[in-house]
């Protein structure tokens, strides 16, 4: 009896060990996914990368193999969709702002705001002025950070806004009813007769969004679930949701598709449980109605 309780007990530090070094494993790594939307309103097809939720995650030296995979891809412009950084009054953004910097020598960047910088900007007085470091820290005139703002491209008639959503809807257990006419009130008014791209970290409110009219919506903050489990997906969000409906990929609402990034870095738990980091190659092709 003590030696199948002495077996059994084996097999579960060899399982726990197993497990862990998936974890740490799948915690630092990223893979490259390449996604392909048709959109209305485009009128020239384009070619960008969606990073999210960074988190100062650092790849190689200084994040040369971030830096190296954008480079092979060679997009028409980089998409931030939020959390570069992570709200930690004692860590150093370094990381985040070098990335930004480096990426933005080469490559227009478009940049929405995530919780973790709302939380820098709403909350001086535990984070002191690390908002405005870290706006002076990416400025630069190939770096657009979009807070409740448009900007168009022309080239492609593609308007992009981004989103700066109110921390309230970042609320833990639970999703809290987006208040009516809020993306209204809080957005420039979508053009439509241009591509609508809208930067929105959160993607519990895609619903909302594509009755705003976005026709493509760029999301991250859930991390993939962190672990990953085959026909379930994702096991748990920021909220401490377990297996939400967004968790990551791609996901339609009437006219409107949604991109949820599973995030290129960690918080809190500094491991990744069958889903690796992902940086994505995304390229818009015209719809022809």
């Amino acid at each position: 009896m003590q030696s199948i309780l002495g077996i059994g007990i084996l097999i579960i530090i060899i399982m726990a060990v197993a497990l862990l070094a998936v974890g740490i494993i799948d915690g630092n790594r990223f893979v490259t996914v390449r996604e392909e939307f048709c959109l209305s309103g485009l009128t020239k097809e384009c070619r960008f990368v969606l990073i999210s939720d960074l988190h100062n995650k650092v790849y190689g030296k200084k994040n040369d193999k971030v830096i190296d995979a954008v480079r092979k891809i060679n997009p028409d412009f980089i998409i931030l969709a939020g959390d570069l950084v992570t709200s930690k009054a004692s860590e150093d953004m370094t990381p985040g702002i070098e990335l930004v910097k480096a990426l933005g020598r080469d490559y227009r960047i478009y940049y929405g705001l995530g919780n973790h910088e709302t939380k820098l900007r709403q909350c001086p007085d535990k984070f002191d002025d690390k908002f405005d470091r870290l706006k002076a820290g990416v400025k630069d005139k190939n770096v657009i950070l979009l807070e409740n703002e448009s900007v168009d491209i022309p080239e492609y008639h593609i308007r992009v806004t981004g989103l700066d959503l109110d921390l309230k809807y970042f609320a833990h257990f639970r999703i809290r009813r987006m208040e009516d006419a809020y993306l209204e009130k809080t957005l420039p008014k979508y053009d439509k007769t241009k591509c609508n791209i809208l930067i929105a970290h959160n993607p519990d409110y895609f619903a909302d969004y594509a009755q705003w009219g976005a026709d493509l919506v760029l999301s991250g903050h859930v991390h993939g679930g962190i672990m990953r489990l085959p026909f379930l997906g994702g096991v748990i969000a920021p909220s401490y949701k377990i297996f939400p409906k967004y968790d990551g990929g791609v996901f339609k609402s009437g006219k409107s598709v949604m991109l949820l990034g599973r995030g290129m870095g960690s918080h809190t738990i500094p491991f990744r449980f069958f889903n690796p980091a992902e940086l994505y190659d995304v390229t818009l092709r015209i719809k022809y109605e």
